[in-house]
């Protein structure tokens, strides 16, 4: 396992790889990694012939500054996970490597980008489609591999391909969660106690709203999400939206076409989370 922070370093050894005809895997993070990031790296591992994993905390996708200041940040730890997988390169850029100018470029994904994530974090996914794209034109993979616990983010990457036309095949991968069912999530790690006690019933109502779609309406059943969450005193919901899987716009009946997805975010105390459950119907 090699660790670059240079661009041209990392660019030097895929350029051989290519040469021999060798697949490349890639797996974006912002490290704080957790078995989540893992699960993707393995599977990557299994595709691909060489695996690449960045680790980069990305700064004009952060709306918050004080969510920028204290998100999570461990090089050896992670270093230290991706030993125990098959990782073969390490990219762990400065700032200044990704963004030796300032990234100018806005993107418009319509729709997409003005509910849920983008709704309450604009400018959110426009810093994340400028990461991405670059992280995309410096490792130049084959396939690259993203959890599905961020839906909306996937649903952005994806119209970002298309716009672009890029040339990488995205490989979305299930959300690993704890025995509890607490998605796995790098945010994970600054819930007190108390608070990561009652986290796991936000995937315990979510599963129980998948039962209540038999006898209830959309509507009701985020009415009924929503109350259960905060009635729990420690949690506050900030949305639950039961969504179309391709537009992402509300679902009003259950006899629309298309997979329904609920998303929803959640306040710990000052911790924010995010998780979402496939309606089957």
């Amino acid at each position: 396992m090699e660790i670059f922070k240079t661009i041209s370093e990392l660019q030097q050894s895929l350029k051989a790889d290519r040469d021999k005809g060798l697949l490349i895997g890639f797996v974006p993070t912002m490290g704080a990694l957790h078995k989540g990031h893992l699960s993707l790296v393995e599977q990557a591992a299994k595709e691909n012939d060489r695996v690449v994993v960045s680790i980069f905390v990305n700064p004009t996708q952060f709306n918050d500054p004080n969510d920028l200041k204290n998100y999570p940040r461990n090089l050896d730890a992670d270093a230290g996970l991706l030993s125990t997988v098959v990782c073969d390169y390490i990219f762990v850029p400065s700032v200044t490597e990704i963004y030796p100018d300032s990234d100018t470029r806005e993107f418009d994904f319509g729709t997409l980008e003005t509910v849920m994530e983008g709704h309450f974090r604009p400018g959110h996914f426009n810093g994340v489609a400028q990461v991405v794209s670059k992280l995309f034109s410096i490792v130049m993979p084959d396939r690259a591999y993203f959890g599905l616990k961020d839906f909306q983010q996937y649903s952005i990457i994806k119209n970002l391909k298309e716009k672009l036309h890029l040339p990488v095949n995205l490989v979305a991968c299930e959300t690993v969660r704890e025995d509890d069912g607490l998605a796995l999530s790098s945010r994970n790690k600054l819930l007190t106690p108390e608070h990561r006690i009652v986290v796991p019933q936000i995937y315990r109502i979510l599963k129980e709203a998948r039962a209540d779609a038999t006898n209830f309406t959309p509507h009701e059943v985020k009415t009924r999400v929503i109350g259960k969450i905060d009635s729990l005193g420690l949690l506050k919901t900030e949305y639950f939206e039961i969504v179309d899987e391709l537009t992402l716009q509300s679902v009003t009946d259950w006899n629309q076409k298309g997979t329904k997805v609920g998303c929803i975010a959640v306040f710990a105390g000052s911790v924010r989370l995010i998780d979402n459950i496939v309606f089957d119907k």
